[in-house]
């Protein structure tokens, strides 16, 4: 059984950093594409990054140059580091595990992330 944890998430002012972790168990990390996505109150969930299996990645135009996504596969453990964070971003972000074999997607809890003075 796949399960996934998001922490991290928090209260932080524009400009700030904020480090998101998503532990995984059930799964073996390199047989899935990883991915952060997010959703703002009135809006749909949009995908924010994503890790591929086979290592690379990508960003939604928005916060490249800002977020990076990193995996441990030892710590079965992704990442979102997310820094010059602005009000825009603010969304509960979710962790989104993707099985590279059947296309069969795996959602965490999520995870409220507020930029805010």
């Amino acid at each position: 059984q796949v399960q996934l944890v998001e922490s991290g998430g928090g209260l932080v002012q524009p400009g700030g950093s904020l480090r998101l972790s998503c532990a995984a168990s059930g799964i073996i990390l390199s047989n899935y594409n990883m991915g952060w996505y997010r959703q703002a109150p009135g809006k749909q969930r949009e995908l924010v990054a994503r890790s591929i299996g086979g290592g690379s990645t990508n960003y939604a135009d928005s916060v490249k140059g800002r977020f990076t996504i990193s995996r441990d596969n030892a710590k079965i453990t992704v990442y979102l580091q997310m820094n010059s964070l602005e009000a825009e971003d603010t969304a509960v972000y979710y962790c989104n595990a993707q099985n590279r074999l059947t296309g069969y997607n795996n959602w965490g809890q999520g995870t409220q992330v507020t930029v805010s003075s």
